[in-house]
């Protein structure tokens, strides 16, 4: 069974940094492509990243530049890394594999 928990989430200042964990099991971890998501309150989902099995990373034009997604196939972990946050970051975080996300972690840019 495919599980993925998201940690690393919380309330952080504008401006501020965090960096969200992913840990994957029930799947061949170093195989696989994995993305990370998220949803706004009110909002539908919206993709931020995905990284493939060869560490190639893909970005959504907006997350560009101050989102960095990476991986550590001996942790079976994906990380991502968001820095200069914003408000209109504020958002639940979820990490996927293909269709299966994980339960999402809740991050909030608020002063």
């Amino acid at each position: 069974e495919v599980q993925l928990v998201e940690s690393g989430g919380g309330l952080v200042q504008p401006g501020g940094s965090l960096r969200l964990s992913c840990g994957a099991s029930g799947f061949t971890f170093s195989s696989s492509a994995m993305s990370w998501d998220r949803q706004a309150p009110g909002k539908g989902l919206e993709w931020i990243a995905d990284i493939y099995n060869n560490g190639r990373t893909d970005y959504a034009d907006s997350m560009k530049g101050r989102f960095t997604i990476s991986r550590d196939n001996a942790k079976n972990t994906v990380y991502l890394q968001m820095n200069s946050l914003k408000p209109e970051d504020t958002a639940v975080y979820y990490c996927r594999r293909g269709l299966v996300r994980g339960q999402g972690t809740q991050v909030t840019v608020s002063s």
